[in-house]
C-alpha cells in the first residue's frame, strides 16, 4: 500500500503542472491576447486531430516504419561498433573522437545532403534515424562494458575463460541497464530524426503533413501533429521500458527487495 502511495505522488506533480500548463494556454487563448491563426486553443487542436485522426494515423504509418527500420539498424551496427570498440583499444581511441565529433553536427543539415544524395524515397530517412540513435546506443553500451568489475574478469580468466564467453557471461548482461537507457533516448530521437527528414522532402509521413498545414497556415492541425509526435514517443520510451522490465527481471527483484 506504502509502495503504490509513493508512486501516486511521484506521479502527481508532472499531471499537476500538465494541468496547470494547459489550463495557462486555454486562458490566454481565451483572453484573446493572441491570435488564433498563431495560438489555436487546447480544444481546436483536439478538434483537428480527431477530425484528421484518419489521415494522422496514414502519415504515421510511414513516419513509423521509418523510426523503426532506422532504430532497428542504429542497433545492430552501434552493438557491433561498440563491442569492436571495447575489444581493440587502438581502435577505440581512434574512433571515439570522430563519435563525439558526428554529434556536433546539426541533424537539419544533413538531411538535406541525404536528400539531394538518396532522393526523395524512405531511405535518407532511415539514414537519418541511423545517424540520430546510433550514437546513444553505442556510447550506453561502451559504458556498460567499462562498468564490469575487472576482478571477476580475471576470476573468469583464471578459470580458463575464452573472450567470447566473458563477453557473453558478464560484460553483456552487465551492459542491458546502459543499454536500454540509451536506447530510451534513440527511441525519442527516431521518430525525430524521420519527422525532421520528411520535412525537408518526401511523399508521406507526419513530417510532409507538417509542412502541408504550415503552407495552409492550419496552425491548429499543425499543433495536432505536435501532440501526436509527443504521445508517439511516450508511448515508445514506454515500450522500452517494459521490454526491459521483461529481459532484466533481476533489476526489478532487487528494486523490491531494497
Amino acid at each position: 500500500m506504502t509502495r503504490k502511495l509513493r508512486n501516486i505522488t511521484d506521479k502527481l506533480p508532472p499531471v499537476i503542472a500538465l494541468v496547470v500548463l494547459v489550463a495557462v494556454w486555454a486562458a490566454v487563448c481565451g483572453f484573446g491576447s493572441i491570435p488564433s491563426y498563431m495560438l489555436p486553443s487546447p480544444g481546436s487542436v483536439v478538434k483537428a486531430f480527431v477530425s484528421d485522426f484518419p489521415l494522422l494515423m496514414q502519415h504515421a504509418g510511414a513516419t513509423l516504419t521509418e523510426a523503426f527500420a532506422g532504430l532497428g539498424i542504429g542497433i545492430l551496427l552501434a552493438f557491433f561498433t561498440a563491442s569492436l570498440m571495447d575489444r581493440f583499444s587502438p581502435l577505440y581511441r581512434a574512433v571515439y573522437p570522430l563519435l563525439v565529433v558526428s554529434q556536433t553536427i546539426p541533424t537539419i543539415a544533413i538531411a538535406p545532403l541525404l536528400i539531394s544524395w538518396m532522393g526523395f524515397g524512405m531511405a535518407p530517412k532511415i539514414t537519418l534515424v541511423v545517424l540520430t540513435t546510433f550514437f546513444p546506443i553505442t556510447v550506453g553500451l561502451l559504458d556498460g562494458y567499462k562498468s564490469v568489475d575487472p576482478d571477476a574478469i580475471s576470476l573468469y580468466r583464471s578459470m580458463g575463460a575464452k573472450n567470447g564467453l566473458i563477453f557473453t557471461r558478464i560484460k553483456l548482461p552487465s551492459s542491458l541497464s546502459y543499454f536500454f537507457s540509451g536506447l530510451k533516448i534513440s527511441a525519442s530521437y527516431a521518430i525525430v530524426g524521420a519527422v525532421i527528414a520528411e520535412w525537408l522532402g518526401g511523399f508521406e509521413g507526419l513530417g510532409v503533413y507538417m509542412t502541408r498545414v504550415k503552407k495552409a497556415y492550419s496552425f491548429d492541425k499543425m499543433f495536432a501533429v505536435i501532440l501526436l509526435i509527443v504521445i508517439i514517443s511516450l508511448l515508445l520510451m514506454g515500450l522500452v521500458a517494459l521490454i526491459k522490465r521483461a529481459v532484466m527481471p533481476w533489476e526489478r527483484k532487487g528494486a523490491k527487495e531494497s
